[in-house]
């Protein structure tokens, strides 16, 4: 019986994958390499290359193997390229679950843990942000997050198909020993473009914005490490196996910081000057971001290990100086 990541190769699904082989777990893993490395799939995990659009395919994965659940982090999540393209969003985020979700239905396999975003939240009206709080995205990559919730909550009605929602704040850091990390290319996150600055690779650091209603004026986001969401996952799949209601779940520390507070911090770990300026706002950014995660705490028994933001940073530090090609040879 194996547990299917879809998305296995990119940033938060290999770092799920490599933990749920850790737990002994049998995984396998679609993704279409688009965006995602083959070389950061556990070489223990049974791979497919493959879109989850292609029906013929799914199809083919779930005859081929005795698939108990499905852990589904295979989407596109940059904020400025969905306001630009959002048609791109909506048909491989929203559109592709569906299909998904077909498959799924069609082959009798019934839990679902997906990747959902704070992005769905837009401007909140309170900090920190609950679960219950009113849902009115900004962007278009949210927007296609908040239909997938909605869709989900119908399959489930109709078909069954019991699901968590994973609603990520900012998702960082690395596996501690170095073996896996976040490569993009282009790279859009913050820490990792940050930490390209210290390495030499960019010549300085554009800070989208200094006029929000935070005390620096610049974003703040609350930065949850991708360790601690990996095991997230690994729990929720755990508590719809043992009959877990389905629900939506905020993964965040519950703390906020600036970008202005994130470049010091980088700065500290390290220890180079990381050159930075300040640049127009990006359309669809909200000002503030902070997740309250009680509910993941007590529900589903989610423990963060990594609660230092500084710690965080030096896992993505010893990350980026392990592989400064990132998975290229």
């Amino acid at each position: 019986m194996s547990i299917l990541v879809t998305g296995g190769a990119g940033y938060i699904g290999s770092h799920t994958v490599d933990q749920l082989i850790e737990q002994n777990e049998k995984v396998v893993v679609v993704d279409n390499l688009s965006t995602g490395h083959k070389a950061a799939v556990n070489e223990k995990a049974t791979f497919y290359e493959g879109d989850t659009r292609d029906e013929a395919f799914m199809d083919s994965v779930f005859k081929n193997e005795s698939i108990t659940g499905v852990i589904h982090v295979a989407a596109f999540s940059i904020v400025p390229e969905s306001m630009k393209n959002p048609l791109k969003y909506f048909d491989n985020n929203t559109v592709g679950f569906v299909k998904l979700l077909e498959s799924m239905n069609k082959n009798n396999v019934r839990n679902l843990v997906f990747s959902s975003t704070a992005a769905v939240y837009g401007e909140p009206r309170q900090i920190p942000i609950k679960e219950s709080d009113p849902k009115v995205p900004t962007n278009p990559y949210g927007e296609s997050k908040l239909l997938m919730e909605k869709i989900v909550r119908w399959a489930n009605e109709a078909y069954g198909i019991k699901f968590v929602a994973l609603r990520y704040f900012n998702v960082a850091g690395a596996k501690p020993d170095g073996s896996i990390g976040e490569d993009h290319n282009p790279e859009t996150h913050l820490l990792p473009i940050i930490l390209q600055v210290a390495k030499g690779e960019r010549k300085k650091l554009q800070i989208f914005g200094d006029d929000y209603l935070t005390e620096d004026g610049t974003n703040v986001r609350d930065y949850v490490h991708v360790m601690d969401v990996a095991q997230a996952h690994i729990l929720a799949i755990k508590y719809l196996a043992n009959g877990g209601m389905s629900d939506a779940f905020n993964l965040g520390s519950a703390t906020g910081f600036s970008n202005k507070q994130l470049v010091e911090a980088a700065r500290e770990v390290t220890g180079t000057e990381i050159p930075a300026e300040m640049a127009p706002r990006r359309p669809g950014d909200p000002s503030t971001l902070i997740a309250a995660s009680e509910k993941a705490r007590t529900e589903l028994g989610w423990d963060p290990q990594f609660d230092d933001i500084k710690k965080t940073i030096e896992t993505a530090w010893a990350w980026t100086q392990s592989h400064p090609n990132g998975y290229e040879e």
